[in-house]
Parts: structure tokens; C-alpha cells; sequence
């Protein structure tokens, strides 16, 4: 199946609680009870689906320029509007790499080629929220 025609299947399990079928046939529950949290919210998988998109850019791309990455995080915060719709109108990413042969300048480069080129999220999101994204270098 292509991307073009992806099909993604979410069902009511009852009490807000749903399940999401991806179009790869993962599976994942989502909680829209605002209490409960027994799973991550639509807006909580937006942030992880931008955190794990840039990720993946990022690690590819400083492999590529031969870093040893020996531990990697991003850390996702989403700011969102006070009225409805709640949408984020602004989203933080702070990237945190550990390893060896590590420079500001690579790490740079990384994220900016994932924020503007390569990852489908960022690129979904930005119309409607700034993103600020921000880096530490740990060298080992």
C-alpha cells in the first residue's frame, strides 16, 4: 500500500477509550479522557510523532557524518491555544546527543535538514505551530 493510500482505523472501545490501527497494522490505544491518562491522548501522539520523526533524521544524518552516537533523546513541549480548537500554536524541540566526534556545526546542520526537508511531521505541523528547536551536545 503507498503512502498516498494509507488507511489508518481508530475504534471507540468505549469510555473515551479508543483503538488506533496504523496503516502497518500496529496497534495502539488512545485515551481522550483528560482524567484517566491509561494512554497517550491525539495531541500527546502529535508530540511523539514529531519527536520520533526528527529523531530518526537526525541520528541518520549525524551517522552519516561518521558521529558515534551513544544516546540520544528529544525532549518535545507543546504549547496550545487557551481556546478552541486547542491546537498548538507553538512546539519546542530540544535535542540531546551523547557520544564521540560530535560537533555543533554537524548537530546543526542535522536538525536543520530534518526541520526543513526531511521530516513529513515538522512540515504537517508548521503551518499552523512554530517550531523552535534547540540542541546539547554530551561528549563522551
Amino acid at each position: 500500500m503507498s503512502a498516498e493510500n494509507s488507511k489508518a482505523v481508530v475504534q471507540l472501545l468505549g469510555d473515551d477509550l479508543f483503538r488506533g490501527t496504523s496503516p502497518s497494522g500496529s496497534v495502539i490505544n488512545i485515551d481522550t479522557d483528560s482524567t484517566r491518562h491509561s494512554a497517550p491522548s491525539p495531541m500527546e501522539l502529535l508530540l511523539l510523532a514529531l519527536g520520533s520523526c526528527t529523531g530518526v533524521d537526525v541520528v541518520s544524518i549525524l551517522k552519516k557524518k561518521r558521529a558515534e552516537v551513544s544516546d540520544y533523546r528529544v525532549e518535545i513541549r507543546g504549547e496550545r491555544r487557551p481556546q478552541h480548537p486547542r491546537r498548538y500554536q507553538r512546539i519546542a524541540v530540544h535535542h540531546i546527543v551523547t557520544g564521540r566526534n560530535l560537533s555543533r556545526q554537524s548537530m546543526a546542520q542535522a536538525i536543520k535538514l530534518s526541520d526543513e526537508k526531511y521530516c513529513s511531521v515538522a512540515a504537517t505541523l508548521r503551518p499552523a505551530a512554530e517550531i523552535i528547536s534547540s540542541f546539547e551536545i554530551i561528549e563522551t
